[in-house]
């Protein structure tokens, strides 16, 4: 398998993908201007080269006046970005990168049939894969990620598939800004809530990062609102401090002691009254 066949490979699990309106999603050429426009970012590699450029006045997009659209395997870049590379696929004219399942949406309602067929990928380089869930690697990501919603105003929304979630543009960008200047963790959207059968509220998407989800049981569920406010304040704070290993007993946003401890295997946090 070719190194940028398996780049695309991996595409349906890892990253941000980027839903554009009709007819936008962008080239090389197009990515070559963002780079322009975003002195800490750089294209580490291009398996086509760059091509000789025209700007196009009359929609100020750019294209190519050689053939390179004729050249295989062009329709990825790799960025750097802080010493971190990041495969970006699905550029036009190639095919676009496939969406994986959704499951979860934030701010965004709208039909997602004309979308799915125009999206781009951003993830991390094969180099740093295993760590994509550590928090310089997601925070380097992200970080590229608002830098190019800001740059493309054609993008409409996110897709993050750790919680299977779609996310609207300005949702998206303005919690990961606050992140990423120090505020807290974009906990809604990157991760998502949803009921469990025996009444209880849990995470979908926390354990990229900890290792771990949240799940608050039933005793501390039954008022949703107030379920959903302290699965955030656990998830923000379990991204700072890593999984939970042992019982802890900790103060609810009502006032409220609850304990957490970890599953028996491990793969949840359990959230109790006390």
């Amino acid at each position: 398998m070719s190194k940028g066949l398996d780049r695309q490979a991996r595409s349906d699990v890892h990253g941000i993908y980027f839903l554009f309106r009709d007819g936008y999603r962008p080239s090389s050429e197009d990515i070559y201007r963002f780079i322009s426009q975003n002195p800490g970012i750089s294209i580490s590699l291009d398996p086509a080269e760059r091509p000789k450029l025209i700007l196009v006045a009359s929609d100020d997009r750019l294209v190519s006046d050689g053939d390179s659209a004729n050249c295989p395997d062009k329709n990825w870049l790799e960025l750097l970005s802080e010493g971190l590379t990041f495969d970006l696929a699905g550029l036009a004219p190639g095919p676009h990168s496939p969406v994986p399942a959704i499951e979860h949406r934030f701010d965004y309602d709208e039909s997602l049939t004309n979308k799915l067929d125009q999206s781009v990928n951003i993830r991390p380089g094969v180099h740093i894969l295993e760590a994509a869930g550590t928090v310089p690697v997601l925070k380097g990501l992200l970080g590229i990620a608002r830098d190019f919603i800001q740059h493309f105003e054609q993008v409409e929304a996110v897709v993050w598939p750790h919680s299977a979630s779609v996310i609207g543009r300005r949702f998206f960008e303005s919690t990961v800004t606050v992140y990423l200047e120090g505020g807290a963790f974009p906990a809604l959207g990157l991760v998502a809530l949803q009921d469990s059968v025996d009444g209880g509220l849990q995470s979908v998407g926390l354990s990229h990062v900890t290792g771990q989800e949240v799940r608050i049981e039933p005793d501390l569920a039954s008022d949703k609102l107030i379920a959903t406010r302290l699965a955030v304040r656990l998830i923000n704070q379990l991204v700072l401090t890593g999984p939970v290993e042992r019982v802890e007993a900790l103060v609810a946003p009502d006032g409220r002691v609850i304990r957490i401890e970890p599953s028996p295997n491990g793969p949840f946090v359990r959230v109790w009254g006390s």
